[in-house]
């Protein structure tokens, strides 16, 4: 008999279905390999899965909705700026005009960059081009001050780079793909009237500046610390970094007034931003600014555009076609109006009954996490009081909002322009609305998240747990089937997102939302310890193509954990029967991916990939063994003293 002796993830390869896997080798194989060996991606997506089943379920019933109500087959209902987002949508469907237009929409907005001469220009201009929603070689935005959430606070950040992460461009492949957006660059350029040898001088030199920013930019590891992100310095002190760059008058021009200080995101790029910004990079940042804004506007033109600007995505991800037109019209609008459509979507879905059952199981989640802390053998009773202050003061939010944030009563569809241009004006106005939040209280009762998403999250500066209406469907959730099921979908989500509250992120923000140490100093190096431990047990983790940072994905995997246990815990105050959880449990992050999204999502997401959140989190739990007569001998088993558990 083969002995597959404390196997992290369990024995086999998560890619490769075998339907004969025995739950007690390979729990995530057992369940889902019968799936997985007949599961065809669709051919415009990058993966299929039970997410991806929802996600389209959600976007096959609004894109139905959405082509009844632009044809006038149904009313559209009075849901208060609803048919500013069927207007959009009616412009981005009439590919008759959008085909006409080329390029046309573009051509005054694409001259303001390629008619500046020189620095001096960039830098008089350059609150201009901001706030009409250009890219520059770093960003602003208003959110609530970390340590004051009370009051709004600016952040200052730098530039997205071409591709998926910084540690991207050290990759094997990160020439051909760089190659592959050069091309496509100065096709596009070449379509909208730009001379071929002058769009392959601003393509080559865009790129090359993008390299260079790769290589102080923060990665993807990097971003997953969010308190790191906190790094306040005064405002003479963050303008006197700015030797060339007018950086005062740029925020007076963008401001309602000059904030006391900046909270830099990203201090070691804006210690090198005069290497980026000045004379001599001109041409380099000019270029830049180029290639991003014609593959961005792209795809608010014509089909001829949308199809020029889709070889580089079909590199990075391994998509085989592009989006068919009345979803990519739908998408748009869905994108543009979000907390609109999502309240639609949740009116016209999403039913009280299933509203007031979640919210039992939450309370009842919440509960066993309370007993689950008082509990806990390893924390002091100052910290322990603490974090139960914290888990009593949680915000719920689920469904869907009453009402729509005050930006989309703002925001304008003008039929008789083109999409370009009502894309370009929504932008503006959200640009605008956020910078002009800096002397406003932050609104705590604003969603995260809109209602027709199949997703949750917890904010650590409110300190809410959002449930969007989206996810509250099968199998995630379903009165139908047994409670023990529910929790092993829907209820270990839950038990993710509130552990998010206390995982290496959250425990540095206190029931405010405020970054405060609230932890002894002993309390908070066991804790650092226990983080470690998932970090390492994820790191190097083979999946397809690549392999797993377990720092990168570890408060992800910490909320799996502890979520999981959460979930278990609450299963067993109702008497459910285990194996109905952790089956569901299992599908519930069943996915088939194409190799190059995993290797663009291993590279870019602090999400660990879905197949691998299964086995680890269900070894470190006792009762999976008891559930299913796992021993030494079997592939799941790991040692007891090597198995996880932090709440």
């Amino acid at each position: 008999m083969r002995k597959y002796f404390s196997v992290r993830g369990g024995a086999g390869d998560l890619t490769k279905p075998d339907v004969n896997t025995r739950p007690q080798d390979n729990l995530y194989l057992a369940v889902n390999s019968e799936w997985l060996s007949k599961a065809k991606i669709p051919a415009d997506r990058t993966s299929t899965g039970i997410n991806l089943i929802l996600d389209m379920r959600i976007e096959d019933q609004l894109m139905k909705d959405f082509a009844e109500f632009a044809d006038g087959k149904k009313e559209i209902p009075t849901i208060p700026n609803f048919a500013k987002a069927i207007n959009l949508y009616k412009l981005a469907i009439n590919f008759n005009k959008r085909n006409k237009e080329q390029a046309q929409p573009i051509k005054a907005d694409l001259e303001k960059l390629t008619s500046l001469d020189n620095f001096e220009e960039f830098n008089k201009q350059a609150a201009d081009l901001f706030a009409k929603g250009y890219d520059l070689p770093f960003n602003i935005f208003v959110m609530e001050d970390m340590k004051d959430t009370d009051h709004n606070a600016l952040y200052a950040e730098g530039p997205g780079t071409f591709l998926p992460d910084t540690t991207a461009y050290q990759s094997e492949d990160a020439e051909k793909l760089l190659s592959t957006l050069e091309k496509q660059t100065v096709k596009l350029l070449v379509m909208a009237g730009v001379e071929e040898e002058q769009a392959k001088t601003w393509a080559r030199k865009g790129i090359e500046f993008d390299k260079k920013l790769a290589k102080v930019l923060k990665s993807t590891e990097e971003w997953a610390d969010y308190a790191a992100v906190y790094n306040p310095v005064k405002l003479a002190e963050f303008e006197a970094k700015f030797e060339n760059f007018d950086i005062n008058a740029f925020l007076k021009q963008l401001l309602p007034e000059l904030p006391d200080q900046v909270i830099e995101a990203e201090p070691r790029y804006f210690d090198h931003i005069n290497e980026f910004l000045n004379n001599s990079e001109f041409d380099e940042i000019k270029s830049w600014m180029i290639v991003k804004f014609i593959n961005g506007v792209a795809n608010y033109l014509s089909q001829d555009f949308r199809e020029a600007a889709f070889p580089f995505r079909q590199a990075v991800y391994g998509v085989p076609e592009m989006p068919a037109q009345d979803k990519h019209a739908y998408r748009l609008a869905n994108a543009a109006f979000d907390e609109v459509v999502g309240i639609y979507y949740g009116k016209t879905y999403f039913g009280d009954d299933a509203k007031n059952d979640v919210i039992s199981m939450i309370k009842n989640m919440l509960k066993v996490y309370e007993e689950r802390i008082q509990d806990n053998d390893w924390l002091s009773e100052a910290t322990k009081k603490q974090a139960i202050v914290k888990l009593q003061a949680l915000k719920l939010k689920i469904g869907y909002p009453e009402k729509n944030q005050a930006v989309f009563d703002r925001l304008v569809v003008d039929l008789n322009k083109s999409l370009y241009e009502n894309q370009a004006l929504i932008n503006q106005k959200k640009i605008k609305d956020n910078l002009q939040k800096l002397n406003q209280v932050p609104d705590r009762s604003v969603w995260a998240m809109p209602g027709n998403l199949n997703n949750a999250c917890y904010d650590p500066q409110k300190n809410d747990l959002t449930f969007p209406a989206g996810i509250l469907q099968a199998p995630f959730y379903d009165a139908k089937q047994s409670r023990a099921a529910n929790y092993g979908g829907i209820g270990a989500t839950i038990g993710h997102e509130v552990s998010h509250a206390f995982d290496n992120n959250g425990a540095q923000f206190d029931e405010k939302g405020n970054m405060k140490n609230w932890w002894t100093k002993e309390d908070f190096a066991e804790f650092n310890k226990r983080t470690k431990a998932v970090a390492d047990i994820f790191d190097g983790l083979q999946y397809g193509p690549a392999k797993l940072n377990g720092k990168q994905v570890v408060s992800e995997n910490i909320a799996d954990l502890s979520g999981l246990s959460c979930a278990i815990a609450a299963n067993k105050t109702e008497g459910g029967e285990m194996r109905d959880l952790f089956e569901t449990y299992a599908k519930s992050w069943m996915q088939k991916q194409r190799p190059e999204s995993i290797t663009a999502e291993v590279q870019s997401d602090v999400h660990a990939p879905q197949p691998t959140r299964v086995n680890i989190p269900v070894q470190n739990q006792d009762e999976f063994y008891e559930a299913y007569n796992v021993t030494p001998e079997d592939g799941m088993w790991l040692d007891p003293e090597d198995r996880i558990t932090i709440w």
